[in-house]
């Protein structure tokens, strides 16, 4: 069996998504944040971010343009218990099952549960198993 290392968190700078209804979206992803131990940056009457992840209304500044269809995010996960946090807290603020958490096959340890979000993103909570993380973060000063 050949060996491969995985690194993850380091390919992707920021994300941003244009949603139809903000409130719903808050609702749903401030539930999931918080089931994922995710701090929310901030939020406005058209923006909310956290980490990576900029969600905007369609006339926001930050993020202008048409919706633009379905999209696929994978948040990391500590352990199993904060996918079926997730799962849980998805469903329950607006979220529709798209895969209960369990083992997938993409390769030993991949635990995963998969919602789609009012706007019908797949969004992912995924644990890779026992893992040594290479940095926490990046952090810019200016």
């Amino acid at each position: 069996m050949t060996t491969r290392e995985l690194h993850r968190g380091r390919l992707i700078d920021h994300i941003g998504m244009v949603v139809r209804d903000l409130p719903a979206s808050k609702a749903f992803y401030f539930a999931v944040f918080e089931a994922l131990q995710i701090p929310l940056g901030g939020s406005d009457e058209r923006n909310f971010w956290a980490d990576e992840l900029y969600v905007s209304t369609a006339d926001s500044e930050e993020v202008q343009g048409p919706l633009t269809g379905r999209h696929h995010l994978a948040f990391q996960a500590r352990d199993r218990a904060m996918v079926d946090a997730f799962y849980r807290a998805a469903l329950a603020h607006g979220g529709r099952d798209n895969g209960a958490p369990g083992e997938r096959g993409y390769h030993p340890g991949y635990y995963a549960a998969f919602v789609l979000d009012p706007d019908g993103n797949n969004i992912e909570a995924v644990f890779h198993g026992v893992s040594v993380r290479s940095a926490a973060s990046v952090r810019i000063v200016r």
